[in-house]
């Protein structure tokens, strides 16, 4: 999670992309916590690896800390100070990589139930897409084991596309092909890929499987979170162990049409939010109409008729646009 999420921008100015709540948690919070439920076993630690000590500074560290503890786990805290991808990022965990393990790119969420396949040596996480084309996938034999990666294929290999989360009995294995590489200087696009790890570990005759997912829900820029935000929202209510709407909210003739977040302290005036509309913990909304978007904290609206909107925290807004993105610390009026 060490990236600057620069397609996320302006949000992404002032806070790391993998702690933006979406529908009311950091993005890394609900995917470590949907990992864990998917694996149905113990995790005795989560390694992150962050980026700049002054991006990624001690709140980050504490509140990732805590999201470690709350599975009963210890948190390890790595840096990569330069972006040098993903097989690189990974060996900057290289004290954490032994035993049974999951990698995971923290800027994607996740609804799976599957078990994990005892033979494999591996399994990489995938969802059936409708334009294979567009991602990297992965080919399959008649047994079903992965056999190849492919990128963007412009004829047909399979139709399912690598997400970005991969489980391995023994890391250990992972670790050393990885470090192969670096010490070969194997780079692609002046990058260290986890593939070429991965790649090898084929090669000498790992078994590789899929973990199919139900639900892959990317976090990459404003118009595709606000719809993760949305679909989240969807599911959270049909699981019913969340508590979507804080009892702190106040409702001044206003009504909340779900499903929604809305954190502590919140006030409604004269206003409708909902459906698939997630509000941060002490914002105040007066006169306007919100629909399918996403506000942070501490943010002032007013006469607002907002649907697909992002706004950001300690934001003041005062006008009738519909669907923006307005970054920390704005003030429209």
């Amino acid at each position: 999670m060490a990236g600057r999420g620069s397609r996320l921008r302006p949000h992404s100015l002032t806070v790391p992309k993998p702690l933006i709540p979406v529908a009311g948690q950091p993005i890394v919070h609900r995917l470590v916590k949907d990992i864990a439920k998917v694996l149905k076993q113990p995790v005795d630690e989560v390694a992150f690896v962050l980026g700049d000590p002054a991006w990624f500074g001690d709140d980050v560290v504490k509140s990732l800390e805590a999201l470690a503890e709350s599975l009963g786990a210890k948190a390890s805290i790595y840096r990569q100070d330069k972006p040098l991808g993903t097989g690189h990022a990974i060996m900057c965990a290289k004290p954490s990589l032994s035993g049974p393990a999951v990698i995971a790119y923290a800027d994607t969420l996740i609804r799976a139930e599957f078990d994990l396949d005892p033979i494999a040596d591996s399994v990489i996480w995938t969802k059936q897409v409708n334009n294979p084309e567009a991602y990297g996938v992965v080919k399959l034999n008649g047994n079903n084991d992965i056999v190849e990666l492919v990128e963007k294929p412009q004829t047909f290999v399979s139709d399912q596309a690598v997400i970005g989360i991969y489980y391995f009995k023994d890391v250990t294995v992972l670790k050393d092909k990885l470090q192969e590489v670096l010490d070969e200087n194997v780079m692609n696009g002046g990058e260290y890929q986890i593939n070429d790890g991965i790649k090898r570990m084929m090669a000498e005759g790992k078994v590789f499987k899929t973990g199919t997912v139900d639900e892959w829900m990317d976090c990459g820029n404003k118009a595709i979170t606000v719809e993760t935000n949305g679909k989240m929202l969807d599911f959270l209510k049909a699981d019913g162990d969340e508590q979507l709407v804080a009892s702190s909210v106040t409702l001044d003739n206003s009504k909340i049409i779900e499903p929604c977040f809305v954190g502590e302290n919140v006030t409604l005036r004269n206003t409708t939010i909902g459906p698939h509309v997630s509000i941060g913990n002490g914002t105040i909304i007066e006169d306007s109409t919100v629909k399918n978007s996403l506000i942070q904290t501490n943010t002032s609206i007013k006469n607002a008729n907002l649907e697909n909107a992002m706004i950001g925290n300690n934001v003041k807004y005062d006008g009738n646009f519909t669907s923006i993105s307005i970054g920390d610390y704005s003030v429209l009026e």
